[in-house]
């Protein structure tokens, strides 16, 4: 399936039909030679973008690529220095960089007799005249980057040698011997000459070879079923081979088609283009579009013209040099949008801050916060599966698994505290599994009526941590940094001590501040009744969500007050003002 709507979007959206075995592949410098094979510049021209972590490996060009593993295989006028020079990036292999190159120098010799095109014949005198000795290669040449050429013919006229007719048939036909036998295409049904191997790689996958990886591919009798090896346990013709390839590199090199987190790598399209984008929705979603979203439904704009067109995901990862495809999604461009609307709704907490002092408009989180959440270094921490089970949830509707759950509350406990990129995911976790209740703006902010103990054990920590703080301004260690593990998971065994504890600290206080806050004390320990001895771990997530949501709502008051104060403070000066005037 995901096959055939890789080669359908190949058919009906790409306009770039590329020659057969071509790709657009980065290429970092270009020899400019003479029709005798002279160079005209001794310095080849650099195509690299350092700003890029591509472009590092030189602009994107249509140049000959097919796929190559541990054997010696050339690729016609554009490969890299080793192949195109003959040096080794390490001495220890020139043996072998050695007959790189001269498979390389044969090839070309080759298309040179066959095609008799005074491109290549030019860049076959310039081997003859010296190769990579007429040029000044600095010692920190990278051999490891592409190298094409340019002539300049002597009717004044410039020309690659790889964009010649001519040379791409006779890549094409040197490239044939490749299929053999005929057998069903899985793509198109036809029956027609499958590949032994694929010919052309898929780039761009985080954590794949930089030379690419291979979505269909089997080497060892494990995987081969009756005998079916390599390429051959998946049959596949060339064209549809080529177009699945095409078209899957070039969603994973558009920023609007694809994002990386972690290790994993998603790619999404559409049958027909559409004006609207997932992809801001899920990397850096923008607060107005999200609102605007979640508002759709208020003003009859659940559906709109081209909501009925298909949409397609793939989830994807490297294990060496293999493309791993762990989740496929296929529906409409509808229900992908009214399930972003439910995501955003789902993981919509509180945020008090100067800018939203009630906190009824937190900013919308990324699928890469999200994931982040749940692991202390998301660059060395995070599995595929969390940031794949996220993006399955946002477009798909499905489920997140109670093990992510799991990930957030252990990083709350870790970490003696809960943010609200963890807050948010756990609140997710929990109402997507459908148990929780549903009502509108349920657990944004606190629930005073929660019918959870654990929950409000969370809030009671929270209001402890407050009044320490009231009574101890700069008190270096709380009773959250020395006891959250503990109170999250047996309460009846810490909440004891901790409440004892509390009285020294709030007869330091004022009256009005004892007051309020032994009333709150009062309160929360009424919701909770008898301190639970445990807590599984949706009741943990629980705790972990009473504590930020407690916290959350004394900040909004703490801002509600200091802005009043300062109302206050700005009218008596404005009166005083008036008196004076």
């Amino acid at each position: 399936m995901l096959l055939g709507k890789l080669k359908e979007y190949a058919d009906k959206r790409l306009d770039d039909q590329l020659p057969p075995l071509y790709a657009q592949t980065p290429v970092a410098s270009i020899v400019v030679i003479a029709e005798d094979g002279q160079p005209l510049s001794r310095r080849p021209i650099s195509r690299t973008d350092p700003s890029t972590t591509r472009g590092k490996r030189g602009l994107d060009m249509a140049a000959p690529e097919v796929q190559r593993s541990s054997g010696i295989k050339p690729l016609l006028l554009a490969d890299n220095g080793e192949y195109t020079f003959g040096r080794a990036r390490d001495p220890a292999k020139q043996a072998r960089v050695d007959r790189q190159h001269a498979a390389y120098r044969e090839l070309v010799e080759r298309c040179a007799i066959e095609t008799e095109e005074p491109a290549v014949l030019a860049v076959r005198r310039f081997y003859e005249r010296g190769a990579a000795d007429q040029l000044d290669l600095a010692e920190d040449w990278d051999y490891g980057l592409k190298v094409t050429f340019e002539v300049s013919l002597d009717d004044g006229s410039q020309c690659r040698p790889i964009d010649l007719p001519a040379v791409q048939d006779f890549w094409l036909s040197e490239n044939t011997a490749d299929s053999d036998g005929s057998d069903q295409c899985l793509i198109c049904g036809e029956r027609l000459q499958v590949l032994n191997r694929l010919q052309a790689k898929i780039k761009g996958i985080r954590g794949g070879q930089s030379s690419g990886t291979s979505i269909i591919s089997a080497n060892s009798e494990a995987f081969e079923s009756y005998g079916l090896k390599a390429s051959r346990n998946a049959p596949t013709c060339r064209d549809c081979g080529e177009a699945f390839t095409r078209a899957l590199n070039h969603l994973l090199a558009d920023q609007q088609h694809h994002i990386s987190v972690g290790d994993a790598t998603f790619v999404f399209w559409t049958r027909e283009a559409q004006a609207f984008d997932i992809s801001d929705f899920i990397r850096q979603p923008d607060p107005e579009q999200v609102r605007a979203l979640l508002e759709s439904p208020l003003r009859g704009q659940v559906t709109v013209p081209g909501d009925e067109s298909a949409f397609y995901a793939a989830s994807l990862s490297a294990s060496g040099g293999r493309a791993v495809v762990r989740d496929w999604i296929d529906t409409t461009v509808g229900n992908a949008k009214g399930n972003l609307r439910r995501w955003f709704e789902l993981q919509r907490v509180s945020d008090p801050r100067d800018d939203d002092p009630t906190g009824e408009h937190p900013r919308p989180l990324s699928l890469f916060q999200l994931s982040a959440a749940t692991v202390r270094d998301v660059r060395k921490d995070l599995p595929v599966t969390t940031p794949r089970a996220l993006f399955s949830a946002a477009l798909s509707g499905a489920p997140l698994p109670l093990g992510i759950g799991y990930l957030v509350v252990r990083r709350c406990r870790a970490e003696r505290r809960v943010t609200r990129q963890q807050a948010a995911l756990i609140k997710l976790v929990l109402l997507s599994q459908g148990t929780e209740q549903s009502k509108e703006d349920y657990m944004v902010a606190l629930e005073p009526e929660h019918p959870s103990p654990a929950y409000h054990c969370g809030r009671l920590l929270s209001v402890l941590e407050a009044v320490q703080r009231a009574a101890l301004p700069n008190v270096n260690a709380t009773i959250v940094d020395r006891y959250y593990g503990a109170a999250s998971t047996t309460p009846a065994v810490v909440f004891g001590p901790l409440l004892r504890g509390a009285q020294p600290h709030l007869s330091k206080l004022d009256g009005p501040r004892r007051g309020g806050l032994q009333n709150r004390i009062a309160e929360v320990c009424a919701q909770i009744g008898g301190f639970p001895k445990t807590l599984s771990l949706e009741q943990q997530a629980l705790f972990s969500l009473g504590y930020y949501h407690q916290r959350a709502y004394d900040r909004a008051q703490a801002i509600s007050r200091r802005a009043g104060a300062t109302r206050a403070k700005q009218e008596a000066n404005t009166a005083r003002t008036e008196e004076e005037n």
